[in-house]
Order: structure tokens, then sequence, then C-alpha cells
């Protein structure tokens, strides 16, 4: 029986005077990921992105619940995104979506990706 993976999501707050595509900064944050840890700690961190809002500048993406320390490394090591100067803050990490939207109310509705 295979065992489920438990996750967690972390909301991201993106400060940078640039605008930049999802793709963009989904290209990034796994260039970050494999710089720091490899292929094959990347692929252990089942990061995807959930939820993108450039206009507000935030962002939701789920990990696996062992690699999130490993994803927060990556994140702050990011300095730019498509040649961008840009700082990504972890506003909170959550063990469930709701739980995010509860915390931040309804300034960050959620746009799927």
């Amino acid at each position: 029986m295979p065992i489920k993976t438990r996750r967690r999501y972390i909301a991201l707050k993106i400060d940078s005077s640039e605008k930049f595509e999802q793709k963009e900064f989904l290209d990034a944050l796994w260039n970050a990921v494999i710089r720091l840890f490899g292929e094959y700690g990347a692929s252990k961190t089942g990061l995807a992105l959930i939820s993108y809002n450039m206009e507000k500048g935030f962002a939701i993406i789920r990990v696996a619940h062992t690699e999130v320390e490993k994803v927060r490394a990556a994140i702050a090591s990011i300095t730019e995104v498509a040649a961008k100067p840009v700082a990504i803050h972890v506003l909170a990490v959550s063990g469930t979506l709701k739980a995010l939207h509860r915390k931040f109310g309804a300034g960050h509705q959620r746009q799927s990706v």
C-alpha cells in the first residue's frame, strides 16, 4: 500500500518593482533548489506552484513536509527572476490551504495556475 505524502503550503511575498510571468518565477525557484541540493534533492521536494498573483506580489507553493527547510533555504538564495532584482519572503507555512487563506483573509484570493 503506497504511503500518502504529507504536504505543506508556503505563502510567499514577492518584493520587486518589475513584473514577471509565473513560469519565470517557477523556473527561478526550481533553479535555486537544484543549485543548492542537486537534481536528486530537488526531486524529493515535490515542489508545485499552487497560486501566483504578481499584481499583489503573492504566491503559494506546495512542498513535501520533510523538505520545507530545504525549500526555505532555496527561496532565501533567490536574488533575481528573469534577470530582474527580487526579494522573496516566507510569510507562513501551513498544512492546509484553508488555514493559509484564513491567515491572509480575502486579500489573497486563490488564482489557479
